[in-house]
Order: C-alpha cells, then sequence, then structure tokens
C-alpha cells in the first residue's frame, strides 16, 4: 500500500523523501519493524517513541512518522511529521486496514462498572441467534471463536484495527468492545465507525489518570460526542451521569431504567443463587444471572439487541439463555455449606453492589469479604473501598491484590484509613493473598459465603516486578479438598 494513502488524514505537517513508498506493514512498536514497514513513533506516556527511530530505521523501515519536533533523518527513509502521533497511528491504522469498523457493526460501552459483563454476554448472545462476532474485552479478544489475549480494556490503534480486519475477513458481522476512559483520551478509536455506544454508570475509578472526576467523565462523554448521527446512544437514565454523557452527541438516544420510565425497563421480581426473575418491557424472563447491577447488564444487553433489529421475543430467549462472564458473581460450592463467590470488583460502587447482591440474595449466611487494592493506581479509592467492606460485610480479610511497586502492607494501611475501630474489630489482614484465601476458608462458620473480589478473571498476580502465576479457583478447589479431610 502507498505510504501516501496511508497517511492523508493523519495531520500531516511535513513528508521528507518519496509519499508513495510502498508500506508492507505498520506498526507502533519498534520490536516489530520489517523491511518494508511504516514505524509510528507515538509520543506516550513516559516513554517517547521517537527515542526508537533509529531502531526501526536499522531494522529495514521504509518509513517513520513522529510528532514535531524531531532530528531530521536519513534520505533513504520517507520522514512524515505530524501534529499528533497519538491520532496519526489511530488513522494510519484504519486506513492501512482498510477501514474495517465500517464493515461490520461495531458496538462500544463505556462506564465504570460493567463493561466486561455487557460485550461478553452481547458477544455469546448474538452468537447464540446464529451471527459471526468478534469481541474487544479486558479479559480476551475474540474474532469468532478464536481467541487472542489482551493487555489493556481498550489496545493500542494497530492491534484493534488489525483485529477488526481480521473480523472482517472472517464474516462477523458485528464487533462488541470495551471503551475505556484512557483509550477515548489517549485517540486509541480514532477512526473507528461505531453503530451504538453503551454508557452503564460512572463512579469513582482512575482519578490516578485523569486527575479529576470532572476529567475522567469529559473523556468518557467524548465518546458520545463524536458518535454519528447514524448512530445509537445508549444510556443508564438511573444514572445521574447518563444525561450528561450525551448533551453533545447527534446519534439517537435510546434510555434504559430499572427504576422509572424510559424506552425499554426492567424490574427484578425474585432472586435467589440460581438467578433472578426480570420483568423487561412488561414481559418475565428468568436469567442465570443475579444481583440488581446485573438487571442493569441484562437490560443494557437487551436494549442493545433491540436497537440492532432483534425482534423481543427472540432477544428474550436469547438473554434467558446467558451465563457470566469468568470472574463476575463466579461461584463455587464446596464442604460446610461454604459458597465462594468471585469477582472483579476493584472500585466501591462495583465491591458495594457485589456485596449487597450477596446480603440480599442469602441474608442469613455470614458474608466475608476478601480483598486488596492494586498497586501504582488511584490511592483515594482505599478507604472507600474499607469503608464499603465494613458497613456491610460480617467479617474482612485484607490482603494483597497486584501491589506492584507499592509495598503491600502500606495499601492495606491505606484500606484501614477508611475503617472505624468496630470494623477493625472484624478484620483480619494477611498480605500473601494464597494464605488469606486458605485462612478465610478454614475459619469460615458452616454456611458461610466468602466474596474474593478484585482479581475476578486474572489468573496472576503481580507483586513488584514479578508476575507469577495464580489463580483463586486453583487455591478454594485445594482448601476445598483440605475441609472435606478435616
Amino acid at each position: 500500500m502507498r505510504l501516501s494513502d496511508i497517511i492523508k488524514d493523519c495531520g500531516v505537517l511535513s513528508v521528507q523523501g518519496n509519499p508513495d513508498v510502498e508500506i508492507t506493514s505498520l506498526t507502533n512498536d519498534s520490536r516489530r519493524v520489517q523491511p518494508g514497514s511504516l514505524f509510528i513513533a507515538v509520543n506516550g506516556c513516559g516513554n517517547d517513541g521517537r527515542a526508537y527511530i533509529a531502531n526501526a530505521i536499522e531494522a529495514g523501515a521504509a518509513a517513520v512518522m513522529y510528532e514535531a519536533p524531531a532530528t531530521p533523518l536519513s534520505e533513504d527513509v520517507t520522514a512524515v511529521t505530524v501534529s499528533d502521533s497519538r491520532l496519526a497511528v489511530a488513522m494510519a491504522a484504519d486506513a492501512y486496514y482498510g477501514h474495517p469498523s465500517g464493515k461490520l457493526r461495531l458496538v462500544g460501552i463505556t462506564g465504570t462498572n460493567g463493561k466486561t459483563t455487557t460485550v461478553t454476554l452481547l458477544y455469546h448472545l448474538f452468537r447464540g441467534l446464529g451471527y459471526e462476532c468478534g469481541l474487544l474485552s479486558t479479559i480476551a479478544n475474540y474474532i469468532g471463536t478464536r481467541r487472542s489475549e489482551t493487555a489493556n480494556t481498550t489496545s493500542d490503534p494497530v492491534t484493534i484495527n488489525s483485529l477488526l480486519a481480521g473480523m472482517v475477513e472472517a464474516g462477523c458481522e458485528y464487533c462488541f468492545m470495551e471503551v475505556s476512559s484512557i483509550g477515548v483520551e489517549q485517540q486509541r478509536i480514532a477512526g473507528l465507525e461505531f453503530c451504538a455506544g453503551i454508557f452503564s454508570n460512572l463512579t469513582h475509578d482512575h482519578l490516578d489518570y485523569h486527575g479529576t472526576f470532572a476529567e475522567y467523565l469529559r473523556c468518557k462523554k467524548l465518546f458520545f460526542d463524536r458518535l454519528p448521527a447514524s448512530a445509537s446512544a445508549i444510556i443508564n437514565l438511573d444514572d445521574k451521569h447518563g444525561e450528561v454523557m450525551v448533551q453533545n452527541t447527534r446519534a439517537k438516544v435510546v434510555g434504559y431504567s430499572c427504576r422509572g420510565a424510559a424506552d425499554h425497563t426492567a424490574r427484578i421480581l425474585e432472586e435467589s443463587f440460581e438467578g433472578m426473575l426480570l420483568r423487561i418491557d412488561g414481559r418475565e424472563v428468568w436469567t442465570r444471572l443475579i444481583g440488581a447491577h446485573n438487571a442493569y447488564n441484562l437490560l443494557a444487553i437487551y436494549t442493545t439487541a433491540r436497537v440492532l433489529g432483534v425482534p423481543a421475543d427472540e432477544a428474550l430467549v436469547a438473554l434467558s439463555r446467558l451465563e457470566s462472564a469468568k470472574g463476575r458473581l463466579e461461584t463455587l460450592r464446596g464442604p460446610k455449606d461454604l459458597s465462594v463467590v468471585i469477582d472483579y470488583a476493584h472500585t466501591p460502587d462495583a465491591l458495594e453492589n457485589v456485596l449487597k447482591t450477596l446480603r440480599d440474595v442469602a441474608p442469613e449466611r455470614q458474608l466475608i469479604c476478601l480483598f486488596g487494592c492494586g498497586g501504582d493506581r488511584d490511592k483515594t479509592k482505599r478507604p472507600e473501598m474499607g469503608a464499603v467492606a465494613a458497613r456491610l460485610a460480617d467479617r474482612i480479610f485484607l490482603t494483597s491484590d497486584n501491589s506492584r511497586s507499592e509495598r503491600t502492607e502500606d495499601i492495606l494501611e491505606d484500606i484501614k484509613a477508611g475503617m472505624d475501630a468496630a470494623a477493625m474489630a472484624k478484620t483480619v489482614c494477611i498480605a500473601d493473598r494464597r494464605e488469606a484465601i486458605r485462612t478465610a476458608l478454614l475459619l469460615a462458620p458452616k454456611g458461610a459465603t466468602l466474596l474474593l473480589a478484585g482479581k475476578g478473571h486474572e489468573t496472576y498476580q503481580i507483586l513488584g516486578k514479578v508476575k507469577s502465576h495464580f489463580d483463586e479457583r486453583e487455591i478454594v478447589l485445594e482448601t476445598f479438598k483440605t475441609l472435606e479431610s478435616c
């Protein structure tokens, strides 16, 4: 593909060399440069891609795109300067891969909680209806049934467009995608054509990156500001920020609510560990998910299906077949009538939702909450999570999450700052998460419910610079065997 065809929407300031040089691959990672590549040196957070231009040229790059100013390059390599390298890499990737998002129906969801569950279940719902689908999520990416791992909630633009192109080639008609506030702010979704955008909710998260809640909200809102008039903006009207999200959107607004009037509504009629009975748009449906937050997730899924043209009867039947995403209220039953619930809840709001759900479903059971907080992330939510656990759990185990470069003990002190003396009296601190899980289960009374919060689908733990295998399910099942032998 000619360089000039790739860069025409990239905000080019100047081109030195042959603008029509043939490009055989595109990358923003100098380690992946091959002869004939276009290397895009992205000026990112704490890492300036221009530092790797020499490596890219040595590896055979035919052209280099970078943000001005930068040192002029060899005459053998075409140099393209742009005003915004983040925007440029997104637009270049979109062009290089043939504008793939416009060749299928791309649905994005943004919000603090519920993104992974919603896109994953949408993917399964539409596959159950007979459509070929793609999925871009925190847990994994899928092209049809072909899975690949993911490092971020919203991947870099080259990866996104490469995956979308793969979906088009595989015959996918739909793609369901998580859209993070950081991904929006860093232009990772620039150039993508969405047919629908979903807003779930907005609570405390990512302030380590955004600095203020107002900036966090602004970045979420940008997603809806940029939707085209042909798209639909599907919003949770029960969240106070829902209508704010669509103040400037050109898209058609479709609202959903579990409390009041809306285009689509739902109410919980019955609930147990096995599932819940919902009334959606006046019709009853039994689902395998539980919790008020999942009622919102399911209603968002139903609303999206209706917006995409699925008849109500088909949507409700498909909804009843869905099972929870891995690490989202995932339940393991053990000896002594113990129930262990694994959930990714890592924000104050998410932790409160899960604890309330477990309390409502089994009020007679002792509710034990085991959690920690991630290191090198938003510290302000730590005492808030401590306060939530103190208010809703009968017993608390504070332990490590992904502590990264911070000391686990320091993170636990931050959490305890939100807990009073009464809360501390029912709290045990064990920094080793494996030992904390084992201890919580061994000390749990018959019939108790233990929530393991924060890790969810993850099968690793990061302590310092070491990423080690760590699967809570394995630890729970091993401990169940110990309990059975007692």
